[in-house]
């Protein structure tokens, strides 16, 4: 009993200036997922199912699936997943802030237990489903992203939107056979992608020779600085200003504008990356930061092929 009451006055402490999620996510960050997990079921004895508790359930079981714990990490996942349905009654996805993030986690953690225990082929049908049954939902790119993690390498691309773009105008990518072609994937508010533009701008430079294209697809997300809401066309003048301030080097790469590349591709994660050969085969897919130097290998592997 002392037990639980020391787990529920933890609970009420860390989130009295938070969200019990990231009351959860600094125990994790603690290593303490056992303690994480004890918090966050007596908070839910307390105030009950809630979406933010779903979302919480996410989080542990992406940390039981960094620890191997495959057992566990899925059953946590199957909480998050079915306390997420529960407030998808009558509702859609993103309705709530926090339902997203649940069950996207959910199913990202299921798929990832079946291909660690050696089901490749039931997690990408898993997924595929998933992917219809959250179709338009924020969701989507995330789940298109792990379907890609499994099958996309050594498939052909998937043709890019290019009826609306930023820069020179983009080729669509079957005019680019013949060109080994870098797929940057990027975003307005990514910290990352900026700072990676340096790289890529250099990667582009010493490739220019052996025909690398690099096009850079973004989109817009509805909002511009400080999360202020923006309808599209200030939204786009706001990305041309990023543009000219943080991709200098990188100004003449074409950039396709649209949300659809996003999921195609599922660049939930920014930045995406992905090489493309002369023939438009997809030789390497990642999304997140690269560090320059694997890039380049990967890029003159492709070369030498």
């Amino acid at each position: 009993m002392k037990r639980v009451w020391a787990a529920l006055m933890a609970a009420w402490s860390l989130t009295a200036q938070g969200s019990i999620v990231n009351a959860v996510r600094l125990r994790i960050a603690q290593h303490d997922l056992t303690g994480a997990e004890s918090m966050l079921r007596a908070y839910q004895a307390q105030a009950g199912a809630q979406p933010q508790v779903a979302a919480a359930y996410s989080w542990l079981a992406r940390a039981a699936l960094d620890a191997k714990a495959l057992d566990r990490a899925d059953a946590l996942a199957e909480e998050a997943g079915k306390m997420a349905s529960r407030f998808l009654l009558g509702r859609k996805i993103d309705d709530d802030p926090w339902l997203p993030t649940a069950a996207g986690a959910a199913i990202e953690v299921h798929a990832q237990v079946l291909t660690e225990r050696g089901q490749r082929a039931e997690a990408i049908q898993y997924l595929g489903e998933q992917a219809k049954q959250f179709a338009g939902t924020s969701i989507a790119e995330r789940i298109h992203k792990n379907i890609n993690l499994l099958s996309l390498e050594g498939k052909r691309a998937p043709a890019l939107e290019v009826a609306q773009w930023l820069g020179p105008r983009p080729p669509a990518l079957s005019a680019l056979r013949g060109h080994p072609v870098l797929l940057f994937f990027w975003a307005h508010w990514c910290g990352d992608c900026k700072a990676m533009e340096a790289g890529i701008a250099t990667v582009r430079r010493t490739f220019a020779a052996q025909g690398l294209v690099v096009l850079g697809p973004t989109r817009l997300y509805g909002y511009i600085s400080g999360g202020e809401d923006a309808p599209p066309e200030r939204e786009k003048a706001y990305i041309e200003q990023v543009r000219n301030r943080y991709y200098a080097d990188l100004a003449d790469m074409p950039a396709p504008l649209s949300a659809a590349n996003f999921v195609s591709y599922g660049a939930s994660t920014t930045p995406t990356l992905v090489l493309i050969d002369r023939l438009g085969i997809v030789r390497y897919y990642h999304p997140g930061a690269v560090d320059r130097g694997e890039l380049e290998g990967k890029i003159r592997s492709l070369l030498v092929k």
